[in-house]
């Protein structure tokens, strides 16, 4: 919806949203429309009205959420002839049968985007470029949309990449092929086929006419007797109304369910015959000019590992490619990378929890909402708040959340115009998108030497807003690595001043024991419980930023159109704030990791965690200092939880960046730390409580090797251009090779410290050109062959 806004470039403002969409997908599209003052018009999508000239896309369900398959062929022609962007929502199973999108001429499908939008696609890209020696590389494509450089004007507050849940669809893929998975959807298909015959033959019901994939409509006489009569049999059958319910099937379904199913059908009456008797019987639903006929997952890893072995190989093949906290410390700064353990994994694949399906009846579900209630009793006990939302399924999620509380608030109160947000300009770069995603005029503050907020500006901001005041985006400690000094100030001049304070919670491993936001003064807090509760989230994801508020906002908690959340009376003629996420309780199936941990550690050992990592940043920079400028420091000279070294003044005396320290980073084993932010030039490092004195003396060893290997260069006896940190990384091949030009030694490249000689992380490509993947964006891997070609062809 926000893309389609971004695309049009005019002031069209209205979203139409086919009826036949998912429930909470017009949820939550409605919920983020308030932000961009959107206009949402949900009509069946033949009612389509572009009439106004107002209309900037529209969405369609492919299969509808009520399982018909329509032919949207004529209604896409019919929309761009308007000038309308057409989305689809679709399922990628069902893919494999149907006629895709992108063929059907849908300019952005639910998951991808066509290529023509590439640059205002919200999410992260994984591109094709080349690296030093011309071999294609893979990488982070287009980094510069990340929100910490375009802040407010960011495509979106998109911080998270599912990345273990897509690394598990993407092995299913790999598994199955696309032979593989055209079966198992023909299965599929066949069941509902063979249900919906079976259906007519008994009588009992009315089932729809139109095509289907997975899901069958039925019409009778008391829907709800049939569900109840269901569940007898423990399934569950989704009631639309009175008179409707659907029936949907997966690969997990089989012939003996649908046996079970007709006996629910037909109404106590013996049933003589059996699915499998009626299946030869049963032809597709889908008419021919919506089959698909073109290949997909053409890519020849699609038809090699078909094996449980041989994708355990591949998969231990990849796994050995990615440096993870099993070999080093990832010292991120602002990402808490600490240990996840091993016994606070278990519950994730215990089949209790992996199970259940999240719309599942909540008297189905008991033990879970146990769990969610302890869980949210466990948060409130640490953050001082009075009630939290566990819906919130991403860090910037939960900023967007938490602001959005803080809107309906205003608006209850009669406050409507209260739309300005004070941000300092040290904050998160997903502050400031996720305020624009809300529709918030954004008013920066600055900080002062020593990485405060300049208190004085604050409070002259806040004055000239005091009528519009609506919210203050702060975090503490600060992304400085240092704690706000005047952070009770801040927070009451906010008050003073009519607005909320909301704190960004994701350097709360420096608070837990210690302090609490609430405490502190914040109304509204999200917390990263994949950072400080040990959800782990290498490659960007899974993460979940659950809301913990002060009792006058918890009644504007998300809700969800499907399962009741909240349960907090709302002021008279208030709406609900409506759905954050799809689901209601978000990546639920991850919550058990945070319950684990914190019912483990128990309150002394939280405390001491915090502790702990706050003492580890203070020894690794009281290392430091006496090689790397330490950039900002609290009033006792000592940081929080992270801190910031400065390596601007590198650049003009020997011409080294901060990518060149942390590539040669990688010779030495490690992966580097969070580079140029907060502050252009600098490394911030996190180190965590997890990390012995042995590992942190590891990383300071190198970095301080890495000054000394500056030095080489500053004093001349390495030469500025060809040197062992602008030639790092150095894979094995590159070693290994025939040709060696380099001015210094193989054995120092690949060995600068004698730890690496017992086991060492070898890099796997050499430096990856940035500039070239971002201007020859290419995602298809088929096309990896034909990069290095291009790349000398660009160069010539």
């Amino acid at each position: 919806m926000a893309m389609c806004l971004g695309i049009v470039k005019s002031k069209k403002k209205t979203f139409l949203i086919a009826s036949n969409c998912h429930p909470q997908t017009i949820d939550i599209c409605q919920t983020r429309a308030t932000g961009f003052d959107i206009n949402v018009v949900v009509s069946a999508a033949k009612d389509f009205d572009y009439s106004s000239g107002d209309v900037c896309g529209v969405l369609v369900q492919y299969p509808g959420t009520e399982g018909e398959v329509l032919d949207y062929a004529e209604f896409v022609k019919d929309a761009h002839a308007h000038g309308v962007k057409v989305v689809m929502a679709t399922d990628l199973l069902a893919l494999t049968t149907l006629r895709p999108p992108g063929e059907i001429g849908a300019d952005i499908a639910v998951g991808s985007a066509q290529r023509e939008y590439k640059r205002l696609m919200p999410g992260r890209i994984i591109g094709v470029s080349v690296d030093s020696s011309g071999k294609p590389a893979l990488r982070m494509a287009m980094q510069t949309r990340e929100q910490h450089i375009r802040r407010d004007k960011a495509t979106s507050n998109i911080c998270t990449a599912q990345a273990l849940l897509a690394n598990m669809a993407a092995m299913y893929a790999v598994y199955h092929g696309p032979a593989g998975l055209k079966a198992i959807a023909d299965r599929v298909h066949g069941l509902a086929g063979t249900f919906a015959h079976g259906l007519k033959k008994l009588g009992t019901v009315t089932v729809q006419e139109l095509p289907y994939f997975d899901t069958v409509k039925i019409t009778c006489a008391d829907a709800n007797a049939i569900a109840e009569e269901a569940r007898k049999s423990e399934m569950n059958l989704r009631v639309v109304d009175a008179n409707t319910i659907t029936v949907a099937f997966d690969e997990t379904t089989t012939l003996e369910d649908v046996d079970k199913l007709f006996k629910v059908f037909s109404g106590g009456k013996p049933v003589d015959f059996t699915a499998e008797s009626i299946a030869p019987e049963v032809s597709s639903s889908i008419p021919p000019s919506l089959v698909r006929d073109s290949p997909y997952l053409t890519h020849p890893i699609f038809s090699m590992y078909h094996t449980e072995h041989e994708l355990l190989r591949y998969l231990h093949k990849l796994q050995s490619k990615d440096l993870s906290l099993c070999h080093s410390m990832i010292p991120l700064g602002s990402c808490t990378m600490k240990l996840n353990a091993t016994v606070e994994m278990m519950p994730v694949t215990d089949p209790k929890f992996a199970n259940m399906h999240p719309f599942a009846p909540i008297d189905q579900a008991a033990g879970y909402h146990e769990m969610f209630d302890n869980l949210g009793d466990l948060l409130n006990t640490i953050t001082g708040f009075d009630s939290f939302s566990l819906q919130p399924n991403a860090g910037a999620s939960g900023e967007y959340a938490g602001l959005m509380v803080i809107r309906a608030y205003h608006k209850a109160r009669g406050d409507h115009h209260r739309n300005v947000c004070i941000i300092p300009v040290s904050a998160h770069g997903t502050n400031p998108a996720s305020a624009a995603m809300c529709g918030m005029k954004i008013v920066a503050v600055g900080t002062d030497a020593k990485g405060n907020i300049n208190i004085e500006e604050l409070r002259k901001a806040a004055e000239a807003n005091k009528d519009n005041l609506s919210a203050l985006m702060v975090t503490y400690p600060s992304t400085h690595g240092v704690y706000e000094e005047g952070i009770d100030e801040i927070c009451r001049i906010i008050h003073e001043n009519g607005g909320q304070v909301y704190m960004d919670g994701a350097n709360m491993n420096a608070q837990v024991g210690l302090t609490s936001p609430g405490f502190i003064g914040a109304d509204v807090c999200h917390l990263n419980l994949h950072k400080t509760f040990c959800i782990p989230h290498g490659g960007g994801g899974p993460g979940m930023g659950p809301i913990g508020v002060k009792k006058h906002l918890a009644p504007f908690l998300p809700s969800h159109p499907v399962i009741p959340t909240g349960g907090f009376p709302l002021p008279e003629k208030t709406d609900p704030l409506g759905s954050i996420s799809a689901a209601p309780w978000g990546s639920a199936l991850i919550l058990p990791i945070s319950y684990t941990y914190i019912a483990m550690m128990g309150s002394q050992g939280l405390t001491e965690a915090s502790k702990i990592a706050i003492l580890n940043a203070n020894y690794m920079a009281k290392r430091l200092e006496k090689h790397y400028p330490v950039l900002f420091r609290g009033v006792n000279g000592t940081v929080a939880h992270e801190f910031i070294i400065d390596l601007r003044g590198f650049k003009a005396t020997a011409g080294i960046e901060p990518e060149d320290v942390a590539k040669r980073l990688m010779d030495y084993g490690f992966h580097g730390p969070t580079m140029s932010w907060p502050v252009p030039g600098t490394l911030m490092i996190e180190p965590t409580e997890s990390e012995s004195k042995a590992e942190l003396d590891r990383f300071c060893d190198a970095l301080i090797s890495i000054r000394e290997e500056i030095a080489q260069v500053e004093n001349g006896k390495a030469d500025a251009h060809n040197n062992v940190l602008k030639g790092a990384p150095h894979p094995p091949q590159l070693l290994m090779g025939d040709a060696w030009t380099k001015p210094y030694s193989r054995e120092y490249a690949a060995f600068p410290a004698a730890w690496l000689r017992g086991a060492k992380f070898w890099p796997t490509t050499c430096r990856v050109d940035n500039v070239y993947g971002d201007r020859n964006l290419i995602c298809t891997l088929q096309q990896a062959s034909q990069v290095a070609e291009e790349a000398a062809a660009a160069t010539a």
